[in-house]
């Protein structure tokens, strides 16, 4: 993978104590930034969400908008991590563009729920719209960092982080495209099938690059 042009505004590639390569203040902010609006054109295209029907509070729709919500915040947070304090810049960016693109996709699951007159969060258990019969391990759905991994993942420096993030992030993909083929087997609600598509089609591309990274931060 070619690695991404950057500037002095852009990134602060001084190792830090601990052999840590932290992002600027200027590109902390940045990123901010993206999420955010990230996360309203999220919400804005939910806004689009055909209104002649409303799946119910037990669909698979209702199920997967808020379970896909849960597992892309993780993502978000390990992409946030990777972009502070890796050492690759292609692991730098691959965060932001994970980071930045699943907000976006939160926002327009949250809209779902909220232009379906449901709560955000589920009165049955995790992944129980699945027929596949796929259960939650110690509380997390597939492809789910478990909380020792993420604290690991917090206190790594140098190129640690990238190795442990290239990791956690290339099961969470192999989790989160379980799920999502789940959906589009189970829903035919036409903007959930899109946005779903589109969830899928960005993770396997991100998966062929999350590979190459793994070898490059063999090295």
């Amino acid at each position: 993978m070619t690695a991404p042009a950057t500037t002095d505004s852009e990134y602060d590639e001084t190792p830090a104590e601990g052999g840590r390569a932290p992002a600027s203040r200027y590109g902390v902010l940045a990123l901010a930034i993206m999420l955010v609006v990230g996360l309203l054109l999220g919400y804005a295209g939910g806004l689009l969400t055909p209104r002649l029907t409303r799946p119910g509070d037990a669909s698979v729709e209702a199920g997967f908008a808020r379970d896909m919500t849960t597992h892309h915040a993780q993502a978000v947070e390990m992409s946030l991590i990777a972009y502070r304090s890796a050492t690759l810049p292609e692991v730098r960016q691959i965060a932001v563009d994970i980071a930045t693109g699943q907000q976006g996709e939160i926002g327009a699951m949250q809209t779902w729920l909220r232009e379906w007159g449901l709560s955000p969060t589920a009165s049955n258990p995790p992944m129980s719209w699945m027929s596949d019969g796929a259960t939650v391990k110690d509380g997390l759905m597939p492809g789910m960092a478990t909380p020792q991994q993420m604290t690991a993942l917090r206190n790594a420096q140098g190129i640690e982080v990238d190795r442990q993030f290239l990791t956690l992030m290339y099961d969470h993909h192999l989790g989160g495209i379980h799920m999502i083929d789940a959906a589009l087997d189970e829903t035919d609600n036409a903007e959930v099938v899109r946005v779903a598509q589109t969830m899928k089609n960005t993770q396997q591309s991100e998966l062929n690059n999350l590979r190459q990274l793994q070898a490059q931060a063999k090295g």
